[in-house]
């Protein structure tokens, strides 16, 4: 049985940018607060959150993690996520689950690409947001300088809640305390600062701090929580996790001033299918029903797939029957587990605030909902948006008879990450492993390896090129083979005309006078179907064109499907060489987030690769969205090229906009290509 109740539970996310010291930070908490004795380090590998082999080797962080601890009868429970945009996706999964997210910023480095992003998500999410500097104690740091940046870049909302002192060997509080010596600034004026921004949200508090000319701390709590669940405030901590000094000081902030479930904003959930579905947020009290949200997947292999989620409603107990979304039929919740990075602990219940796990569930999948009514309509969170993953690898089994364990991995894979997708191209009969950037694929690949004990070959993905024709022609085929029994005729007179760009493909049947049977007009178009899947000039699928059928002869005995379909197929091949066939490419809408500063290199980058810019303009925080398309041929390393002009601080994403004609140089590539694969072949 938990010793604690709702009110006494914190749940926070340590989000942002790699480097910033997230994973210390949890470290450094979990042992001011008496959860671990001694403090582990990313150079031993012993750290509570970055368990996994893999994270060992790397060094970073690259899945998230939960932990918890208890500081002054509240339990905080943790989540540790990754900070390379590779892995966002793990650090997105997190919001779902926190009333508050701190996004820990690098005091070395600055404003970076995830803190920006991060911030933004959050504030998107409706979660209260704090801003927690990291590293204060390192060389060469302008604490002032960085903090009138993040106050530049985020609002007049960004106030800090304490200051460093003694030359950053400890922080002094400036909310509840109005006096004492810092290291910059002014703790009396930023105790006042403070006070005006929390009592503009209470309207009478306000006139009353007017009249009177200050105002307890300890009457500020409610209009402090309010003011961060309306983004009116972004608090700002100075911690060292290293030397520990403000680590205690923010441990008390989460305690004394972070929400609890019943004062954040709840997360908005959907009861029933499609545009009917009704709206409803839940209450986090532990008497109504059940509602859980499974936030991240782990396949572990020795307790096998486990669903690791957020209580969001009533009290979840160990032997309870749940629901799974809109499934009718519930599975018994048989063991019921706390996270503490790697270790599992048993537990009987858990309450709204609280993270959990179940084991050994098959149909649990991200995102789900866990539910105990028994009610028919569906229910489901509001869905994450997450970023679609750009780069690919094809990949296939390096040794055979690995074609069947090696599905089976990936989609494992797939279940544990929202941004992995794997895409099958028949054009190119290719299987494509896609995730956010190179560091994420070969950390997919490493756990293929490593873990799976799978050995794999990988290339870079073909580019799905199309075919199609550029006038009407006329296609004719008399099939006739005779072998002593039964023969085989059919005869076909067939017209191919060009279509628009992105219209398919169109089969029309004119034939008059039963010349062609109509039972043998499906074979006719089977054949013609199946020239389709590989043109003449590069082997690629056809598309955009009609094929008319207007004429032909059949035998009352030797007429057969077979017959029909090889006259079809070949009076297409016929009408194909004389319909001058070219060669299509895939051209890619592409959105580009990038400093403005380095506007022009990458406009200058886009032209380079055959791209067209379509436009751009400026957006918040001295960045700037440029709107273009250019061809999917000319994006291969495009991620790393984008992160070498921008020092890591652009990011892009790809829609299909059409297919084009490609250059007659690359069409001439590509048909030499194919005729020299021909006759090797032969």
């Amino acid at each position: 049985m938990a010793n604690y109740t709702v009110d006494a539970i914190r749940t926070v996310a340590l989000v942002g940018q790699a480097d910033s010291g997230k994973t210390s930070l949890v470290e450094a908490l979990l042992q001011r607060s008496g959860a671990i004795a001694n403090q582990g380090t990313l150079e031993r590998g012993d750290t509570v959150c970055d368990f996994d082999p893999l994270e060992r080797e790397y060094r970073h962080s690259l899945a998230s993690a939960l932990a918890h601890c208890n500081h002054d009868g509240t339990e905080i429970n943790l989540i540790d996520t990754p900070g390379y945009p590779d892995f966002i996706g793990q650090a997105i999964a997190a919001l779902a689950a926190v009333e508050t997210a701190l996004v820990v910023v690098n005091a070395q480095s600055g404003i970076e690409l995830s803190t920006r992003r991060m911030m933004d998500l959050a504030g998107e999410r409706g979660l209260c947001r704090m801003l927690v500097v990291n590293k204060i104690d390192a060389e060469r740091v302008d604490l002032p300088g960085l903090l009138e940046e993040l106050r530049e870049a985020f609002g007049k909302e960004v106030l800090p809640l304490n200051l460093p002192a003694d030359g950053a060997s400890r922080v002094v509080d400036c909310f509840f305390n109005p006096e004492g010596a810092a290291d910059f600034s002014s703790v009396a004026e930023v105790h006042q600062a403070l006070v005006d921004q929390v009592v503009e949200v209470d309207e009478a508090l306000m006139a009353r701090y007017l009249e009177q000319g200050e105002i307890a701390p300890t009457e500020l709590h409610a209009p402090f929580e309010q003011a961060l669940r309306e983004g009116h405030l972004i608090p700002l901590c100075f911690v060292s996790a290293r030397s520990g000094a403000g680590v205690g000081e923010l441990l008390d902030i989460l305690v004394r001033l972070a929400p609890n479930p019943a004062e954040g904003n709840p997360p908005l959930f959907l009861k029933g299918a499609g545009e009917a579905a009704k709206p409803f947020r839940s209450r986090p009290e532990p008497q109504r029903h059940v509602l859980a949200h499974v936030f991240k997947v782990v396949m572990d292999p020795f307790v096998g797939k486990l669903g690791i989620f957020r209580v969001h409603q009533g009290t979840l107990q160990r032997d309870m029957q749940l629901f799974i979304g809109e499934a009718k039929k519930a599975f018994k919740v048989g063991h019921l587990l706390r996270l503490q990075g790697k270790r599992y602990e048993e537990v009987v219940q858990l309450i709204p605030g609280d993270f959990g796990a179940v084991s050994k569930v098959e149909e649990l999948e991200f995102d789900a909902v866990l539910h105990d009514s028994h009610d028919e309509d569906s229910i489901r969170l509001k869905p994450l948006a997450f970023p679609a993953p750009m780069q690919g690898l094809a990949i296939e089994a390096k040794r055979r008879g690995d074609e069947q364990r090696i599905a089976e991995v990936l989609h494992r894979l797939l279940a544990e990450d929202p941004c992995v997708r794997l895409d099958y191209h028949p054009s190119t009969q290719e299987t494509v492993l896609r995730g956010m950037g190179e560091l994420h694929l070969r950390y997919l690949l490493d756990r293929l390896t490593s873990t799976y004990k799978l050995e794999v070959q990988t290339q870079p993905p073909r580019v799905p090129y199309r075919e199609t024709i550029t006038r009407a022609a006329e296609g004719h085929c008399r099939h006739k083979k005779q072998t002593g029994g039964a023969g085989q005729f059919g005869e076909v007179f067939l017209r191919v005309e060009p279509l628009p760009r992105g219209a398919g493909f169109e089969f029309v049947d004119t034939v008059k006078g039963g010349v062609i049977p109509a039972q043998f007009i499906p074979s006719v178009e089977k054949g013609v179907r199946s020239v389709l899947e590989a043109g003449p000039l590069a082997g690629y699928p056809v598309e955009d064109l009609k094929v008319t059928v207007y004429d032909g002869k059949s035998h009352a005995v030797d007429s057969k499907d077979i017959a029909f379909q090889a006259a079809g197929r070949k009076a297409m091949l016929d009408a194909l060489r004389a319909a001058r066939c070219i060669a299509l490419e895939p051209i890619a809408n592409i959105e580009i987030t990038t400093p403005e500063s380095k506007l022009g290199d990458i406009t200058t980058d886009l032209v380079g690769r055959r791209g067209q810019v379509l436009g751009s303009e400026a957006q918040a925080q001295g960045l700037a969205l440029v709107r273009g398309q250019v061809p999917l041929a000319e994006l291969d390393g495009y991620g790393g090229r984008l992160k070498s002009i921008t020092a890591g601080q652009g990011a892009y994403s790809l829609e299909l906009s059409h297919y084009s004609p490609v250059p007659q140089d690359v069409q001439q590539r590509l048909a030499a290509s194919h005729k020299a694969t021909d006759q090797e072949d032969d």
